[in-house]
Order: structure tokens, then sequence, then C-alpha cells
């Protein structure tokens, strides 16, 4: 997946939308990295392209893939979209950085795995808080003797007409937007689930799921995502309360740029992803078995289709 160019070399970022994360989290991370540059930003509005960049803004995603001086491409577009412009990405010859989640369902990123290794290209998912060298300790710690029963819970009001996380077609909703921290902390901690169990309130999205996940051994996971409550994020474990786990960056390290870097470093030199697509899958997976059990209203087994172990995909 190297080869690119020599190792201490800049990565030549290009970003395929002008989403809000690349304005407040990504482009600083990319301006302030190490190994890494920012060279042209593909917006279809070419004035909010230009209020987020100030270096060159072209208005096709199609002419930016075709660039040869970008190297990488970071997606923060609509969920639904990621599958289908990480591969386009990938097939013209890009390493790509996408925008958690990495996919809707787990057959989805599944699909953008095959395509990572036929290509020979990295593919990760900006996962910013597992780079955050306080949750790192905390889990850490938290691995050694895993706590009998962990609360982690990631909420806050969303009441924006026409935000696309309100919007089913682009894969919105609570779940795939802030359930994914909380399962992936869960999974981070315990390993694989053997069932979820999960209630919720349904609107046009899922605006708010409460979940229990159970881990061999007895252990059991609680977590709570939510468009509907006030701001709320916390770990609770064993003697650990932590506040905000997934967002706290720039206090004092920036989880972005850390991100950023260690993407970079991989694909300059040919290493394996900072996260793995099977760590990726895996989360999804659960997400899967989440909305089967909000649907059915019945415990969901992942035992039973092997959905705790995806397949080797790197």
């Amino acid at each position: 997946m190297g080869g690119l160019r020599r190792v201490g070399d800049r990565l030549r970022f290009g970003i395929l939308g002008a989403a809000d994360i690349a304005r407040k989290a990504v482009i600083p991370a990319i301006l302030a990295a190490g190994n890494a540059e920012l060279v042209v930003l593909a917006s279809r509005g070419l004035e909010r392209g230009r209020a987020l960049f100030d270096g060159r803004v072209v208005s096709s995603y199609e002419s930016l893939l075709a660039d040869l001086e970008v190297d990488a491409v970071y997606i923060p577009l609509p969920n639904s979209l990621h599958r289908e412009w990480a591969v386009r990405s990938l097939e013209a010859g890009k390493h790509v950085l996408c925008e958690k989640p990495l996919a809707t369902t787990a057959a989805e990123a599944t699909a953008m795995a095959v395509a990572a290794r036929s290509t020979g290209k990295l593919l990760m998912e900006a996962v910013m808080y597992r780079f955050h060298p306080r949750i790192q300790g905390v889990v850490a710690t938290l691995r050694v003797t895993p706590p009998k029963e962990i609360w982690a819970s990631f909420g806050f009001p969303l009441r924006t007409p026409g935000d696309i996380r309100l919007d089913p077609s682009l894969g919105g909703g609570a779940l795939l937007d802030v359930g994914t921290y909380t399962i992936s902390l869960a999974r981070w901690i315990y390993g694989e689930p053997e069932w979820v169990e999960a209630t919720g309130r349904i609107a046009e999205v899922d605006m708010t799921v409460s979940m229990t996940l159970a881990f061999a051994g007895g252990a059991r996971a609680h977590l709570f995502a939510s468009f509907d409550t006030p701001e709320v994020q916390e770990l609770h474990a064993g003697d650990v309360l932590l506040d905000k786990p997934f967002t706290a960056w720039r206090d004092p390290v920036d989880p972005y740029q850390v991100m950023v870097e260690e993407f970079s470093a991989a694909a300059l030199g040919g290493l394996p992803s900072p996260l793995s697509l099977e760590d990726s899958i895996a989360n999804l997976r659960v997400v899967d078995a989440v909305r089967r059990s909000l649907d059915t209203g019945d415990r969901h087994h992942l035992a039973e289709t092997g959905e705790g172990s995806p397949p080797v995909t790197e």
C-alpha cells in the first residue's frame, strides 16, 4: 500500500465535501500534522468550500480523484455515501481516511475492505477518540481487570431542520452517529459481545437508543445514544468516572492530529492501518444486531450468525 514517495515526505490530502467536521477538526489537523498537507478540497458549493479552505477548491469530486497531486482522500460525506466514494477513491489509487461510521452496515464495510485489499491502498475509519492518550490509558487499565459492568453515554439535542443526521436516506440516526462511539468503547474494553438487547425512540430516524451488550464471563455494557437529551457524555466503569471520553480533543492533545499523522505514516511507509478494518466491520456487526433488536424487541445473539468474528480483510 506504500511506494508513493519516500518515507518522511508529506502525504498529500484531498477532501471530498465541505462538511462541518472537516472545518472544525480535520482541516486544522492536516494543516498541523508534521507528515501531511492539504492540497485541494472538492465542494459542489464553491463558496462554501472556499470558506473552509483558502487553498485550491474544485467543484468536482471526480476531478479531485483524477488529480495526480493527491495521494489520499478524507471523506466527511453523509454516511450513505461512504461506501461509494471510498471505493471510487481506492480504485483511483488513493488512500482513504473515511469519517466514522465507516459505512451504514457491516456488509457495506466488508465490500469497502475488499476494495482496499484489491487496490493495495490504505482504508481507515476516522475514529478520532481512539488516538487520545487519556482514553488509551483508561482503557488499558480497565482491560487488566475488566469491571463486571460499564455505563457509557453520548447524547445531545438535535433539532436543526435539514440536518443530515435526521435524514434516513443519508444514514441518519443516533445509533450511527453517537452510538457507534459507545459500542466501540465497550468492545475496546471487553472484546466482542455475545448478545445485544436494545430499546429506543424511533421517529424518521432512531432518536434515542438504549443498549445492553453481554460479553463472555457475564460482563455487561449499558450504552446510551441520543439526539433527544441535553448534552451528556461519560464513561462509568468501576471506580472510573470519565467526563467527555469521546470529544475531549485538544485537551491537551488533539487526537485528530495524532490520527492524521499515524494514518499518514502508515500510508507513506506501507504499514498496517493504525485502526484495523476488522475492528470497524465488527463494530458495524454490533450496530446491525442493535437494529434487529430494535425492530423485533428481542435479544439478538451475534454468535448464532458468526457476527462476533469478522473476516480477515487486510
